[in-house]
């Protein structure tokens, strides 16, 4: 040891610790993307994190046919109308195999240029030619072919190559994305067990190692009306990475095979089990212009622009919060016009929905679709749910760090005080009403300390919505005296 001789200064690790707070109600969102029209193809079944609306046609396109295209949906709501951001998109429509061949084909060419009237047409993959027998054109010497703006390929001749000027038809072959082929299995995923590669739903595991977000709301617009595929999401939604917690927020089908009256719902939602405490049931539709959108997400639009003006806490509720919207439909277009008692009785039933009241229509429901068959206060609300999801994604991300370290009185004091200052100011902000950690001797005991298992208790209670207000109206009687004042 070196001699030392005067004085000497040191440094101790700071003994209350930051937290490392989660993002509250990031979605991640699995469906298909026009990939043809992207700038390259690379994100198939590969999570792609979303700051910016252009950001996210540059990498996955936009098409306004989200009936085929669902995250389009996805990418106009929540990037768009709402202006909230990031969002991980999960595209799953795979050119490689969602695919068709359509051989010598015929366009017409009109005032210098032939437009392949087709959707979702591979670029990469065009031959054009003279005739259906003749020898394959050059592109860039012979022709160009571009999108349009409404996602057609247009060939427009180069003067001096091979197309002569009285050429009036050309002979194209393609391969063609076909949406149709993609199914709730896509949707679903899973792991290849020869390359180990993740899809679908699966990919939700893979969000937190790519970009250290954790995922708060998971989203399969227009299959989340699927049961399985909301099993699915459910499963996932409760135990990300086998450590955090999300929300899965789903569809009731608004169809004659689903539920087209809002009477027909609750039994819908009964038996088809969505009933889970990190699942939300919305149901129907929302209209806003030309365009038609699942309520789930604007749910996830409206939760996230309610966080973002709440310091990313998500303790108050997105019920009551305005949708997009100048209108509640069911498929086919029959119009939704809930009256307030109606609107209560979804939400009696565990299901949010959409409500034209005081200041336009709105976003209508504070529960789970854990109820009513789950009271509890944890499982029932949503805001109460998502608390208890944020908590706990954000302990895990802040003492992560503290796994492995000596078990000793500073360790244990570190972490009781640096959570418990924590949550005392998600107190003064309102966030929570109380809120303290113990670690207590009879939950730990000399069996499980000596085998490295130490055991915090974290007691908290956000505050509920006040989802009733009641006043009660009476004459009063002593007021007649203002009759006799002079």
């Amino acid at each position: 040891m070196t001699y030392k001789h005067g004085i000497s200064i040191s440094e101790v690790p700071t003994s209350v610790i930051p937290p490392v707070e989660a993002m509250a109600g990031l979605p991640v969102v699995v469906g298909t993307a026009p990939i043809h029209l992207a700038e390259d193809q690379n994100y198939v079944n590969r999570p792609f994190l979303a700051h910016t609306y252009p950001q996210a046609v540059k990498a996955l396109g936009y098409s306004p046919d989200w009936g085929k295209y669902s995250l389009s949906e996805a990418m106009k709501s929540h990037l768009d109308l709402f202006g909230v951001a990031p969002v991980v998109f999960i595209n799953v429509l795979d050119p490689a195999t969602h695919k068709k061949s359509v051989t010598d084909s015929t366009i017409n060419i009109t005032s210098g240029t032939a437009v392949i009237s087709q959707d979702g047409v591979l670029l990469s993959t065009l031959v054009v030619k003279l005739t259906a027998a003749g020898q394959p054109l050059i592109k860039d010497t012979d022709y160009t072919a571009s999108f349009n703006a409404k996602g057609e390929v247009v060939v427009t001749p180069i003067s001096g190559g091979a197309i002569p000027g009285n050429q009036i038809t050309l002979a194209v072959s393609y391969m063609q994305l076909d949406p149709s082929k993609v199914t709730k299995a896509d949707i679903i995923g899973g792991v290849n067990p020869t390359t180990g590669a993740y899809s679908g739903l699966e990919l939700v595991n893979r969000v937190f190692p790519l970009f250290r977000l954790v995922p708060g709301q998971i989203l399969a617009p227009g299959w989340s009306e699927d049961p399985t595929v909301a099993a699915v999401m459910k499963a996932k939604a409760k135990n990300i990475n086998g450590l955090f917690k999300a929300m899965a927020i789903t569809d009731i089908p608004a169809s004659s095979a689903g539920a087209d009256l809002y009477a027909e719902v609750p039994a819908w939602k009964s038996t088809n089990k969505y009933n889970d405490p990190f699942q939300v049931a919305c149901w129907p539709k929302v209209k806003f212009g030309s365009e038609v959108y699942h309520l789930s997400t604007q749910f996830a639009g409206i939760a996230c622009r309610t966080d973002s003006q709440n310091d990313d806490i998500p303790f108050v509720s997105p019920s009551n919060r305005n949708l997009h919207a100048a209108g509640a439909v069911v498929d086919g277009g029959s119009e939704v016009s809930l009256g307030p008692d109606q609107a209560a009785y979804l939400n009696g039933e565990g299901i949010v929905t959409a409500l034209n009241f005081t200041g336009g229509w709105k976003l209508w429901g504070n529960r789970t679709a854990a109820y009513p068959d789950n009271t509890d206060v944890k499982d029932s609300f949503i805001s109460v749910r998502r608390m208890f999801n944020w908590v706990g994604n954000t302990i895990v991300l802040t003492f992560g760090e503290r796994v492995d370290s000596p078990t000793n009185r500073r360790m244990i004091d570190t972490v009781v005080d640096s959570l418990n200052i924590w949550l005392n100011g998600l107190c003064a902000r309102g966030a929570l009403l109380g809120g303290r950690v113990e670690f207590r001797a009879d939950e730990n005991p000399a069996s499980d300390l000596i085998n490295g298992i130490i055991r915090f208790h974290v007691a908290l209670a956000p505050p509920v919505p006040g989802e009733e207000l009641q006043f009660a109206l009476e004459f009063d009687v002593n007021y007649l005296n203002a009759l006799f004042s002079a």
